[in-house]
């Protein structure tokens, strides 16, 4: 089921180790990937998203929100910044795509809202989801797998440089956890080889949600959705840029911000035994949220994201469903994951 992550003892031990130690590969190439092309492709994104996108150059990302008017999200996205070779070799090259990765839920959303308010500005808006492919390499040993060299990548997560793997060309993008490939779709299964034949161990999705889990990153359509706001999922320092220009929804992100509290926050949540996604949460009587993803850490035991009501602070106990089983409160990221 999705949002809710389990394996074998022995399995998840051995690839959560991999994704710790070594380096795990992935295939997550049915995201929803868009591109944005034009001389007002920046401008026009800018206007609609939470995060400062205006001086972005080449080579560099940035995670963000897209809202409603009210500040709930519709999704968040990856904005990659990919450009042509710097003909003239100043390093001043700029953009010529907005290469836009999300999740698939939230997909028609992004779709729809740039089809909407992009007119008036230059800007082209081309589907990409089925012509590139998406390769995820986790782990320390990512960038060696990928063939980056010393130089490797930027320190910044969502920089990129382009790169090649026995002769299939990718786009190389800087992850909390390791590196991203994006190919030409036709080309996934022989760069898919070819990390395998560089020492890239397969890993499942279920390792790489508990790493996930741990790390206390939450995904929209599993542990946030559209009631959300950034601040009550800790999205704030990643997502939102305070002294930006308008955007949709940035009256109420700023009002929170500056005036208010959240009234729920994203905890995590150890598990006395596993559970199903989307169980009411109870304190006393009240019920206080509900499971988003569920992950069967090696380390931890069963553990989960959920976003709550404020009064469930750390050190709670909290009801799961009606199957008897508890769960304590907890900060983020899970400590002792490692």
């Amino acid at each position: 089921m999705l949002g809710c992550v389990a394996a074998t003892s022995d399995t998840a031990t051995h690839e959560l180790g991999v994704l710790r130690e070594g380096c795990g590969l992935l295939d997550r190439s049915e995201r929803g990937k868009l591109a944005l092309t034009g001389a007002g492709a920046v401008e026009f994104l800018n206007g609609q998203v939470t995060n400062e996108l205006a001086g972005l150059r080449a080579g560099e990302g940035r995670y963000a929100a897209f809202l409603t008017h009210k500040g709930k999200m519709l999704g968040d996205l990856r904005i990659l910044s990919v450009a042509a070779p710097d003909a003239d070799g100043d390093g001043e090259a700029s953009p010529v795509e907005l290469l836009l990765d999300t999740e698939r839920v939230a997909l028609q959303e992004l779709f729809d809202m740039i089809r909407r308010f992009k007119i008036g500005y230059q800007v082209e808006l081309h589907k990409r989801t089925l012509e590139r492919g998406l390769l995820s390499l986790i782990g320390p040993e990512s960038e060696r797998i990928a063939g980056l060299g010393e130089a490797g990548l930027p320190s910044d997560e969502h920089s990129s440089t382009p790169a090649e793997v026995e002769g299939v060309h990718a786009l190389a993008v800087r992850t909390d956890v390791g590196v991203d490939l994006l190919c030409d779709s036709a080309d996934t299964e022989r760069l898919q080889a070819a990390l395998l034949a560089r020492g890239a161990e397969p890993v499942s999705e279920a390792a790489a949600e508990c790493l996930r889990v741990e790390g206390g990153r939450p995904r929209f359509g599993l542990d946030i959705d559209a009631t959300t706001i950034p601040q009550e999922a800790g999205l704030n320092e990643r997502a939102v840029n305070f002294t930006k220009g308008c955007y949709v929804g940035q009256e109420t992100v700023a009002r929170l911000f500056y005036k208010g509290k959240p009234n729920r926050h994203l905890r995590g949540l150890r598990l006395s035994a596993p559970a199903e996604p989307r169980a009411e949460l109870r304190l006393g009587e009240r019920v206080v949220g509900r499971l988003g993803t569920v992950a069967l850490s090696p380390a931890l035991g069963p553990i989960a994201l959920a976003l709550v009501r404020r009064e469930a602070e750390p050190g709670a106990s909290l009801r799961v469903g009606a199957g008897g089983a508890s769960a304590e409160v907890v900060e983020l990221p899970f400590a002792d994951a490692g």
